[in-house]
């Protein structure tokens, strides 16, 4: 559900195109103009978008609020910030072939930025605090991603194998499903899918709730049939550019989820975490070659006379 502060646009560029077509229109209105559906009224909305005053209240309850007067403080507590941060709501994410690599890695900087900063600005703070709890009191984590998702799935795993959580990635389905099945009441499963629509990572985390697990999913579609098997959902947000589609630049909003999930945990079991990351460092210390960046001779002091 989104709440009264930021990520609604992202969210309505994301979850628009899928709406029934009459929400879509009024979606497509408000990231037509963000500023003039901030002070249009309910008639207003509904006469831009061709819809009724009555879908228009469908519309905002279907985004989690009580009605539009909410919506509308939401979209201008929105476009409030990002005038404030002076983001571009129409920035473009075009590259043509022949661009320079600076303009190139620009037009990439702003899109990934932006699509952390809109996911930072919905994420629910109880909600990660609330799965930290229970990865931190676990007694399995089991983890599960394909494509890239999967790139951050196992990113996620490594870290928390590092602070001495029990947990597993999951790459192969069959492998994901046996193992979803042997989970229970203390549990946690979590899903990763840029879309929420992969039919094996549903079918494995529906299978560790069928067993009493806490099954967590990190999607961009808040509606999707993945979010709709799972207890805790988190919503990333996406601004694609030419060359990466839109699975492929979920993967640092997705990162950005996990990452504060991950240091919750270490917050919540402070003492094992730093005594298992002096651990790990030591044991691969012998490994690394001298840092040889202050080992210029100091000068030599002058003897006293």
């Amino acid at each position: 559900m989104t709440g009264e502060s930021g990520g609604l646009l992202g969210r309505l560029r994301i979850e628009g195109p899928t709406m029934p077509e009459a929400l879509a229109k009024i979606a497509e209105t408000i990231l037509g103009d963000p500023e003039e559906a901030a002070h249009a009224s309910i008639v207003d909305l509904a006469e831009r978008s061709g819809t009724s005053t009555a879908t228009v209240t469908r519309f905002s309850r279907t985004l989690g609020f009580k009605g539009y007067a909410n919506l509308r403080v939401a979209i201008a507590t929105e476009t409030g910030r990002a005038e404030q941060a002076r983001w571009e709501t129409d920035i473009s994410g075009d590259i043509a072939p022949g661009d320079p690599l600076a303009d190139v890695l620009g037009v990439i900087t702003a899109a990934d930025t932006r699509a952390i900063h809109t996911t930072a600005a919905s994420l629910d703070v109880a909600a990660v605090e609330r799965v930290a709890e229970a990865i931190a009191g676990a007694g399995r984590v089991e983890i599960f991603g394909f494509g890239s998702s999967g790139t951050a799935g196992r990113e996620m795993a490594f870290r928390l194998e590092r602070i001495r959580v029990p947990v597993w990635y999951r790459s192969d389905s069959h492998t994901a499903l046996t193992n979803a099945a042997l989970l229970g009441p203390g549990d946690v499963a979590i899903g990763l899918s840029h879309s929420g629509r992969t039919r094996e990572v549903i079918e494995t985390l529906a299978e560790a709730a069928d067993h009493g697990a806490t099954t967590v999913a990190v999607t961009s579609f808040g509606r999707s049939p993945l979010a709709e098997v799972a207890d805790v959902v988190f919503t990333t947000s996406v601004h694609e550019t030419t060359f990466r589609v839109a699975a492929l630049s979920a993967l640092h909003s997705q990162l950005l989820v996990l990452d504060l999930i991950y240091v919750a945990v270490a917050q919540r079991t402070y003492e094992r975490t730093a005594e298992a990351l002096e651990l790990t460092v030591r044991a691969v210390d012998a490994h690394r070659l001298p840092d040889t960046t202050n080992t210029r001779k100091r000068p030599r002091r002058e003897k006293p006379l």
